[in-house]
């Protein structure tokens, strides 16, 4: 009879739902920091006063944009220092002059754009930039303006064409040029948005955003040669920037010099600007180099920062350490999980502990710690394999039996309860109900393995049980 025990089912079943899988971390990270960008991951907008830049506005472009009128400037003037204090009040007096009855000059209405502007009314401002443009359509400074509000309410196909037509008409400022790459590199024309970045860092290379802008436009199209060179140069003048270091570790990962980039990160940790991303990738590249007690010392950290991180980290690593047979690793990885836990890493840690037991084969402590996470959460699938495991190798199959029918009634977890309950069939000879657990498992997931297997088991069914 022993020849005919279900060896290939106990061994699909002992997979559990969770298998043990690689720490390719590295390279999910490497995957992550390329395509984070294009996948609706938006990068901070760069740090530009838009304010300032609308207020700074004011200076007239004598023979190449429409002036005020005396009397418009006159008002003008009376009204332009109380824009920067009372912005509604001054709007109200400007507003005065759209009483008269002839409408007031391009440049007046672009006054009128900007005071609106300033007071966030973004629709009047917009009508009058507008049509300060449509009146007068080689107009640089509305057309700047008129790109800044569409640029600052996320309308950016139209700032692009607004910065575009105030670049044709000589504008050469660093904003404008930088927030109009910045546009394009959204829109995905990463070309043209790397030529205006480029502008822009030669006009105001002390502005660190247009290099930003530059770094992932290399790192978004590969170009590392240059990538890597502009992130060392950020680093040097921001050293505190952890997202850079980070950017500097994926550079070098993704040349494949992953013992480089453990260097870079943990050079950021010693300087103090490692945050939870940088942590958790240099403990992932640790754990790839086989580096049990420096991944886990540093996954430990995460507990301070990101506790909730920190802890699927340690499980995780630790069930991955289990997997290779790295008991004494695995035990130092859960030693780590100290403090109060989250509902959750208190399930995963008592889960990671009972499978560690098992692997020892230490069933008693196994079915405690288990036992314990199912007072907690009675209705957990993986738990309840779990304990039916147990059961099994205690030769309690009643129990066996009772938990794997519990785990049978939760749909992730019955393809391999029903596979567990039809060993336990077999176990008793009791070959009817073991072929209706088969073809239960079948049901749910083909096997050509299973339906061999249940072809010889449906032979040693006696012939008054057959149906059909």
């Amino acid at each position: 009879m022993k020849t005919l025990l279900p060896i290939l089912i106990l061994a699909v079943a002992a997979a559990g739902p969770v298998a043990a899988q690689s720490t390719d971390a590295a390279g999910q990270f490497e995957r992550f920091q390329l395509d984070k960008w294009s996948e609706g991951q938006t990068p901070n907008p760069p740090k530009v006063d838009t304010q300032k830049m609308v207020k700074a506005s004011t200076a007239v472009l004598h023979g190449r944009e429409p002036e005020l009128s005396p009397e418009e400037f006159a008002l003008y003037d009376k009204v332009s220092a109380m824009l920067a204090t009372n912005p509604d009040f001054a709007v109200k007096l400007l507003e005065t002059m759209m009483g008269e009855k002839e409408r007031p000059s391009p440049a007046f209405e672009f006054v009128l754009g900007n005071a609106y502007y300033e007071s966030k009314q973004m629709a009047l401002a917009e009508k009058y930039f507008r049509s300060a443009v449509e009146r007068y359509p080689e107009f640089l400074r509305a057309w700047k303006n008129l790109g800044v509000l569409y640029y600052t309410t996320d309308r950016l196909p139209e700032a692009v064409r607004c910065f575009v037509k105030a670049v044709s008409l000589g504008d050469r400022d660093a904003s404008t040029l930088g927030l109009l790459g910045y546009c394009l590199e959204m829109q995905g024309n990463l070309v043209a948005a790397e030529v205006d970045y480029l502008q822009a860092a030669s006009i105001d290379p002390g502005d660190p955003g247009w290099q930003q802008g530059l770094l992932r436009i290399y790192i978004k199209g590969k170009q590392f040669g240059r990538a890597e060179p502009l992130v060392r140069s950020l680093i040097k003048a921001q050293p505190t920037d952890a997202a850079l270091w980070l950017d500097y570790a994926s550079i070098l990962i993704a040349e494949q010099r992953k013992l480089e980039a453990i260097a870079v990160l943990e050079t950021a940790q010693a300087a103090g600007a490692a945050g939870a991303d940088e942590l958790a990738l240099l403990g992932d590249l640790y754990a790839e180099q086989g580096l049990a007690p420096e991944a886990a010392a540093v996954y430990a950290q995460l507990l301070g920062s990101a506790r909730e991180r920190g802890e699927q980290k340690l499980v995780y690593y630790a069930e991955v350490l289990i997997g290779a047979g790295k008991l004494s690793e695995a035990e130092q990885s859960l030693a780590a999980v100290k403090g109060e836990l989250t509902p959750a890493g208190r399930l995963a840690l008592l889960q990671t502990r009972a499978d560690l037991l098992m692997a020892r084969k230490d069933w008693p402590a196994a079915r405690h710690e288990i036992e314990s996470l199912l007072a907690l959460a009675p209705l957990d699938g993986r738990a309840l394999l779990t304990l039916g495991r147990i059961c099994v190798e205690q030769k309690d199959l009643a129990h066996a039996s009772f938990a794997f029918e519990a785990a049978d009634r939760i749909p992730e977890f019955a393809y391999r309860a029903s596979l567990e309950l039809a060993t336990i069939e077999v176990q008793n000879r009791r070959y009817a109900k073991a072929v209706a657990y088969l073809e239960k498992a079948l049901q749910l997931q083909r096997s050509d393995a299973v339906e061999d297997y249940l072809a010889r088991i449906r032979t040693l069914v006696p012939a008054d049980d057959k149906t059909g």
